[in-house]
């Protein structure tokens, strides 16, 4: 694995240097990275989304531990630079992973061809939560996610009911999902150094009790948040027949899971 020096002149090469705009802060503790590459489990063959490379130091930890790496890269100098030192031995995708409504990107989609793969990433925050939310509501064959994220997002998706903390983000995460902290990342490892916490976590879909709906249960959570303070009653409107045992003066943070699934089960009805 590369160490910050190498990184630095890597960049120094071809005068290049991180860029804000897609939140490249490289992660360069060596620690850290096969910390990541142990939670999730990689074994030969294990095929990877690695979105953000970089310049690669996660994709060869990726590599020694013998994964098949589909790499996503949106800066076309990193890309290069990825191509030029790894092209034998990854399939490198450019351009954003997202493209329109947030979905992922066909050249991403055609990449992974249908098979399982894992996400493992230091992931440019801008696009931890879409990405994150994206690979559980609609890809299948993302058999777990395993990255490096902004401390506060790591929060949001442990949050529990009455926290807040609590939001759609972290709702609909350990609806779809299990969700551990693997643990936190300080900004000292890396380069530059961020101004926020980071923490890994490890996403593993779970195998059954989605909702039939997920993208209108998403919207239903995002609308009840949008007014969380508010009472349910005065949200839904006071004609809305609840389940029982949910009183309509309750606000949307403080109801579980659980609840939540039973009420727009019941609303998608009424």
């Amino acid at each position: 694995m590369q160490s910050l020096t190498e990184i630095r002149a890597l960049l120094d090469a071809r005068n290049l240097a991180p860029r804000k705009r897609f939140g490249q802060n490289f992660l360069h503790d060596h620690n850290q990275l096969l910390r990541l590459v142990q939670a999730a489990g990689i074994e030969p063959g294990t095929r990877v989304l690695e979105v953000g490379p970089g310049t690669g130091t996660l994709t060869e930890a990726l590599l020694d531990a013998g994964a098949e790496v589909i790499a996503s890269e949106i800066d076309h100098g990193l890309a290069d630079l990825v191509e030029d030192r790894l092209a034998d031995r990854i399939t490198l995708v450019r351009g954003d992973c997202l493209a329109r409504g947030r979905r992922l990107s066909p050249a991403l989609v055609e990449s992974l061809a249908g098979a399982p793969f894992l996400l493992v990433a230091n992931l440019p925050y801008q696009v931890a939560s879409p990405l994150m939310i994206e690979l559980l509501l609609h890809h299948p064959d993302c058999q777990g996610q395993f990255v490096t994220i902004q401390r506060e997002v790591a929060d949001r998706l442990l949050a529990k009911p009455g926290t807040r903390q609590r939001g759609p983000l972290g709702i609909i995460a350990s609806i779809f999902a299990t969700i551990e902290r693997i643990g936190d990342v300080p900004p000292t490892c890396f380069w530059p150094q961020p101004k926020v916490l980071s923490a890994m976590v490890a996403i593993r879909p779970r195998p059954a009790g989605h909702p039939p709906d997920p993208d209108g249960f998403a919207r239903f959570v995002t609308m009840l948040f949008t007014a969380r303070r508010k009472q349910l009653g005065r949200i839904l409107g006071r004609d809305t027949t609840l389940p029982d045992g949910i009183d309509p003066s309750v606000r949307p943070e403080t109801l579980s899971n659980e609840q939540l699934l039973a009420i727009f089960e019941q609303v998608a009805v009424d």
